[in-house]
């Protein structure tokens, strides 16, 4: 079976103010990121270690387990994952300080959401190969940054769920994509794994693109376009 590659940002914020990481949640939940929360350093690096991230958002001055800390254990058993760095103090003698225990990044509060959007997308974009800016398949058109579906120049009017599980079949180029992979890559940690939720949004899926039928289930191990 061909390895699934699998386009969808998830997302750690390691924060301890918390309404600061629920607005910082909120907001990339709206731009379609999977994130999970961490009040502390402890609680960030056990989610670290059993989840593969894309990104940390990591606060440098976390309670319990030093950011910095954090930051090094991190990039040394997961160098795959892009470690932002935020802090309060925007030195430059900060900022390298940060860079030299392993962050890819370092953003100081505060700061626009805008650029923490950017900055994120940019290392999420590290984590997988390089791929077209449009997805296609058959007569399917996917644009990830527009977030819009065709289907033989139709317009297809999916929700944010229903379009990334689209982009993760899409992008797998026919391999099959297990429901726990979808779960993990559409959802976050407060979903249940033993929901349905992969198979209802399969199904709406299907119906909303219409004829004929694109997406298959392949019993026993999960789905693939056809």
């Amino acid at each position: 079976m061909r390895a699934v590659i699998l386009p969808r940002v998830r997302v750690l914020i390691a924060e301890d103010e918390r309404r600061l990481a629920d607005a910082i949640a909120r907001g990339l939940r709206r731009e379609g990121m999977a994130v999970d929360l961490a009040p502390d350093g402890t609680d960030a690096l056990v989610k670290a270690r059993v989840i593969r991230y894309d990104v940390l958002v990591l606060d440098r001055d976390l309670p319990g387990l030093h950011g910095d800390e954090v930051c090094r254990v991190v990039r040394d058993e997961r160098p795959e994952t892009g470690i932002l760095m935020l802090t309060a103090a925007g030195t430059l003698d900060d900022l390298v300080e940060g860079l030299a225990i392993g962050a890819d990044d370092y953003l100081p509060k505060p700061f626009r959401f805008a650029e923490l959007v950017a900055r994120i997308r940019a290392l999420g974009r590290r984590s997988v190969p390089s791929r077209p800016p449009v997805l296609r398949h058959r007569d399917i058109e996917l644009d990830p940054a527009r977030r819009t579906v065709t289907r033989g120049g139709q317009d297809v009017r999916l929700a944010r769920k229903e379009l990334a599980v689209l982009e993760a079949l899409m992008a797998a180029d026919g391999a099959t994509v297990s429901a726990e992979e979808l779960l993990e890559r559409v959802w976050d940690e407060h979903i249940d794994p033993f929901t349905n939720v992969v198979r209802m949004t399969i199904m709406t899926l299907r119906r909303k693109l219409g004829e004929p039928p694109v997406v298959e289930t392949v019993i026993g191990v999960g789905y693939r376009l056809a």
